[in-house]
């Protein structure tokens, strides 16, 4: 089976996990520093302004925590978005306020945002649905006018920009993950930016039960002469990462030019073999000054043919889907909106594979594939909605 995503994992990983084994450590400590430092890097911010934790869902926990939510506020976020961000949003007390997106992008606009704030609104919190920015400049333009904190959940855009800005650093938290199906993986793991220096400080308390102090190795503390003695500032979980994933996500930021590389070949693969085909729709060109991580690549068919097709392609061995189904028909946040745009993405769109793992036979496969699926299913439609010629 082709899969629609899959990690790159190799000997320089294994080797990483080994030197942490030869170590006798393999709880958090130098490896986790390298990766945070290096991924601080990456985005282009203070070492201290970044957190490696166990999870992206963990690191949205944490910034709703952060951005002080909780009950009676309102947080917006666009329906297609993952689960763990409404659920860091209901977990805490308060209101998840869903809006629509664009059908094409499926990334929420300025005016989809506006269109549900209140005078309870607290936060926003975004998607760059499949790595493309979207709107995210002027949302963060917005947030700021209004006073209201942006959350980016960044999770799939780990080499998405505008004009050379990394995404999840427009607004006042950003969340990166690092599971075993993104792009850079560290089986399971997550990052968290924090803007302000004085949460940026608070957050790894929070990661680690809220303690004052984390190890009797600080130097400062082995002044004591009871070391091991502890205060607690919050009542906080354990999120911290640790030294074998850390050294597993710096190979993998190292490798990272060249997996996004390969994915916008494929990406451009996809573009030129699936153009003009009937029915089926590309991904919007992206605006001047973006990029985009090449996460998912998406296709949206008429005529209702999309289910059909994705049935199709299985039968050939190759696996679709659609992410992320939409929270607001989800009966535990209690939403009841009407978001029309969403309804229409959903219905039809889907996702083909596209991961650096793909070979051109692979890609090559899945086209022709796609192809022949559409026309047949269009064909059927057509001879279905013949009319049919009644008795005189």
């Amino acid at each position: 089976m082709i899969n629609v995503v899959q990690p790159s994992l190799g000997e320089r990983e294994l080797s990483a996990i080994r030197e942490v084994f030869e170590s006798n450590w393999v709880g958090r400590g130098t490896k986790v520093e390298e990766f945070q430092e290096g991924f601080a890097r990456h985005i282009g911010v203070g070492k201290d302004h970044v957190l490696s934790v166990n999870s992206c869902t963990e690191a949205t926990f944490l910034a709703m925590e952060l951005a002080d939510i909780g009950p009676g506020d309102e947080v917006v976020l666009p329906t297609i978005c993952f689960v763990g961000v409404a659920n860091a949003i209901a977990s805490r007390g308060a209101r998840p306020v869903f809006c629509d997106v664009d059908r094409r992008t499926l990334n929420p606009t300025v005016a989809d945002i506006e269109a549900v704030l209140t005078p309870r609104t607290k936060a926003v919190a975004i998607l760059h649905y499949g790595g493309y920015p979207g709107d995210v400049v002027q949302i963060a333009a917005l947030c700021k006018e209004r006073g209201i904190q942006l959350i980016e959940d960044a999770a799939v855009s780990v080499a998405s920009t505008v004009d050379g800005k990394p995404c999840g650093t427009f607004g006042d938290f950003g969340v990166w993950s690092f599971d075993y199906g993104k792009i850079v993986v560290t089986v399971d793991g997550g990052m968290l930016y924090v803007r302000d220096p004085e949460l940026a400080a608070r957050a790894p308390k929070l990661a680690y039960f809220g303690l004052e102090q984390t190890s009797g190795y600080n130097e400062a503390l082995r002044s004591s002469t009871r070391w091991w003695e502890f205060q607690v500032s919050s009542f906080s979980r354990r999120s911290i990462s640790n030294d074998v994933l850390a050294a597993v996500g710096s190979v993998q930021l190292d490798r990272l030019p060249g997996f996004i590389e390969r994915r916008a070949e494929i990406a451009a693969h996809y573009d030129r073999e699936l153009a003009g085909v009937d029915a089926l729709h590309q991904p919007p060109p992206l605006p001047e000054g973006h990029t985009t991580s090449h996460y998912m690549y998406w296709i949206q068919l008429d005529d209702g043919i999309r289910d059909d097709v994705a049935r199709d392609l299985y039968a050939r061995g190759i696996y679709t889907t659609f992410r992320y189904a939409q929270l607001h028909k989800v009966k535990a946040y209690g939403a009841d909106v009407r978001l029309p745009q969403s309804d229409a993405a959903s219905a039809s769109t889907l996702l083909l594979p596209i991961h650096q793992g793909l070979s051109d036979a692979d890609v090559e496969r899945i086209v022709g594939a796609v192809r022949d699926s559409v026309s047949e299913r269009r064909e059927q439609g057509r001879l279905s909605a013949s009319p049919v010629r009644k008795a005189a």
